[in-house]
Protein backbone atom coordinates (compact mmCIF):
# COMPACT_ATOMS: atom_id res chain seq x y z
CA UNK A 1 0.00 0.00 0.00
CA UNK A 2 1.40 3.39 -1.00
CA UNK A 3 1.82 6.18 1.50
CA UNK A 4 -0.82 8.87 1.49
CA UNK A 5 -0.61 12.65 1.48
CA UNK A 6 -0.80 13.90 5.09
CA UNK A 7 -4.22 15.22 6.14
CA UNK A 8 -2.79 18.63 7.08
CA UNK A 9 -1.60 19.05 3.47
CA UNK A 10 -5.17 19.09 2.11
CA UNK A 11 -7.15 22.28 1.60
CA UNK A 12 -10.54 23.19 0.19
CA UNK A 13 -9.01 26.47 -0.97
CA UNK A 14 -6.51 26.91 -3.80
CA UNK A 15 -3.56 27.08 -1.43
CA UNK A 16 -2.14 25.41 1.65
CA UNK A 17 -1.31 27.94 4.38
CA UNK A 18 2.43 28.20 4.99
CA UNK A 19 3.27 26.45 1.72
CA UNK A 20 4.05 27.47 -1.82
CA UNK A 21 2.79 25.34 -4.70
CA UNK A 22 5.75 24.46 -6.91
CA UNK A 23 4.02 22.02 -9.28
CA UNK A 24 0.47 21.03 -10.16
CA UNK A 25 0.09 17.35 -11.01
CA UNK A 26 -3.56 17.19 -12.04
CA UNK A 27 -6.86 15.93 -10.74
CA UNK A 28 -7.00 13.15 -8.17
CA UNK A 29 -10.00 11.28 -6.89
CA UNK A 30 -11.14 8.65 -4.48
CA UNK A 31 -14.44 6.90 -5.01
CA UNK A 32 -16.45 4.45 -2.98
CA UNK A 33 -19.88 2.99 -3.60
CA UNK A 34 -21.96 1.99 -0.59
CA UNK A 35 -25.33 0.40 -0.03
CA UNK A 36 -27.55 0.37 3.00
CA UNK A 37 -28.21 -3.05 4.51
CA UNK A 38 -31.69 -4.31 5.29
CA UNK A 39 -30.80 -4.29 8.99
CA UNK A 40 -29.46 -0.72 8.71
CA UNK A 41 -32.62 0.41 6.91
CA UNK A 42 -34.78 -1.17 9.61
CA UNK A 43 -32.76 0.52 12.37
CA UNK A 44 -32.94 3.85 10.56
CA UNK A 45 -36.69 3.48 10.07
CA UNK A 46 -37.07 3.01 13.83
CA UNK A 47 -34.92 6.10 14.46
CA UNK A 48 -37.11 8.20 12.12
CA UNK A 49 -40.12 7.42 14.30
CA UNK A 50 -38.41 9.12 17.24
CA UNK A 51 -37.00 11.93 15.08
CA UNK A 52 -33.71 13.75 15.22
CA UNK A 53 -30.35 12.59 13.92
CA UNK A 54 -30.46 9.23 12.18
CA UNK A 55 -27.14 8.00 13.54
CA UNK A 56 -27.06 4.81 11.43
CA UNK A 57 -27.06 6.87 8.22
CA UNK A 58 -24.72 9.49 9.70
CA UNK A 59 -22.18 6.77 10.48
CA UNK A 60 -22.58 5.23 7.00
CA UNK A 61 -22.05 8.62 5.32
CA UNK A 62 -19.04 9.44 7.48
CA UNK A 63 -17.39 6.08 6.72
CA UNK A 64 -18.01 6.53 2.99
CA UNK A 65 -16.50 10.04 3.01
CA UNK A 66 -13.52 8.88 5.04
CA UNK A 67 -12.85 6.00 2.65
CA UNK A 68 -13.15 8.22 -0.45
CA UNK A 69 -10.86 10.82 1.18
CA UNK A 70 -8.17 8.26 2.02
CA UNK A 71 -8.34 6.80 -1.51
CA UNK A 72 -7.88 10.32 -2.93
CA UNK A 73 -4.83 10.88 -0.70
CA UNK A 74 -3.25 7.61 -1.86
CA UNK A 75 -3.97 8.50 -5.50
CA UNK A 76 -2.24 11.88 -4.99
CA UNK A 77 0.80 10.28 -3.35
CA UNK A 78 1.05 7.77 -6.22
CA UNK A 79 1.30 10.76 -8.58
CA UNK A 80 4.16 12.22 -6.54
CA UNK A 81 2.12 14.85 -4.70
CA UNK A 82 2.58 15.96 -1.13
CA UNK A 83 -0.57 18.10 -1.05
CA UNK A 84 -4.10 18.44 -2.46
CA UNK A 85 -5.87 21.75 -3.07
CA UNK A 86 -9.44 22.61 -4.11
CA UNK A 87 -10.63 19.40 -2.41
CA UNK A 88 -14.37 18.66 -2.65
CA UNK A 89 -16.87 15.87 -2.02
CA UNK A 90 -19.72 14.78 -4.27
CA UNK A 91 -22.33 12.06 -3.87
CA UNK A 92 -24.81 10.50 -6.26
CA UNK A 93 -27.34 7.75 -5.96
CA UNK A 94 -26.42 5.22 -8.67
CA UNK A 95 -29.29 2.83 -7.87
CA UNK A 96 -31.97 2.72 -5.21
CA UNK A 97 -30.14 2.41 -1.90
CA UNK A 98 -26.69 2.55 -3.57
CA UNK A 99 -24.68 5.75 -3.26
CA UNK A 100 -21.39 6.80 -4.82
CA UNK A 101 -19.21 9.13 -2.76
CA UNK A 102 -16.38 10.94 -4.51
CA UNK A 103 -13.55 12.97 -2.98
CA UNK A 104 -11.56 14.97 -5.53
CA UNK A 105 -9.09 17.80 -5.85
CA UNK A 106 -5.86 18.90 -7.51
CA UNK A 107 -2.66 17.08 -6.59
CA UNK A 108 0.25 19.45 -5.98
CA UNK A 109 3.83 19.47 -4.84
CA UNK A 110 4.39 22.10 -2.18
CA UNK A 111 7.29 23.40 -0.17
CA UNK A 112 7.35 25.53 2.96
CA UNK A 113 7.14 29.21 2.09
CA UNK A 114 9.80 31.51 3.44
Amino acid sequence: MSRAVPHHQVSTSNEIPGCRIVRSLGIVRGITVRSRSVVGNLGAALQTIVGGNISIYTELCEKAREEAFELMLRHAAAMGANGVVAMRYDANEVAQGVTEVLAYGTAVQVEAST
